[in-house]
């Protein structure tokens, strides 16, 4: 039974990464992106099972990224090493949603400079996208995680 919740946790984490992505696609992707998915990253918080559902999410709306291959793997491995840090840093609630500000910033800032030669400074494109994630993950996600500390209990695995 442990086992099958796991899974479908992770799978509905995914599809709700995914599908909230692709809806909002106008707002996901790109220099200045607030990819208000990322506010989920939150939810290694709750269960461990975020960390497979928020990286296979991630994968998921990178397929159809216009940055392609390179976003698939470089795009979802920051948001694996982001879930994983959130994941270490469930005992202090307010850094939680750190992880993902400082390794997407590094990661696609990088990226975007490196691979994709945007007419800005490297430091300047890392500062962009962590502003980005810094209001989903602080503006959105923060506030979700304190929300859900009430039915947290759903997100029990036993």
């Amino acid at each position: 039974m442990r086992n099958t919740k796991y899974l479908l946790q992770a799978a509905v984490i995914a599809a709700a990464y995914s599908a909230l992505t692709i809806v909002l696609m106008p707002f996901s992707y790109g220099i200045m992106q607030v990819r208000v998915s990322e506010a989920l990253t939150i939810l290694p918080y709750y269960t461990p099972a975020a960390i497979p559902g928020l990286f296979v999410g991630c994968l998921v709306s990178n397929m159809i990224s216009p940055y392609g291959i390179l976003d698939m793997v470089l795009g979802s491995g920051a948001t694996l090493i982001a879930a994983v840090g959130s994941y270490l840093l469930r005992k202090k609630s307010f850094l939680v949603p750190l992880p993902p500000v400082i390794a997407n910033g590094i990661v696609i800032g990088s990226m975007l400079y490196y691979a994709y030669a945007v007419p800005m400074p490297l430091f300047a494109c890392i500062l962009w996208v962590a502003l980005g994630e810094l209001i989903a993950c602080y503006g959105i996600g923060y506030p979700l995680l304190q929300y859900l500390k009430k039915y947290k209990k759903i997100f029990e695995l036993h």
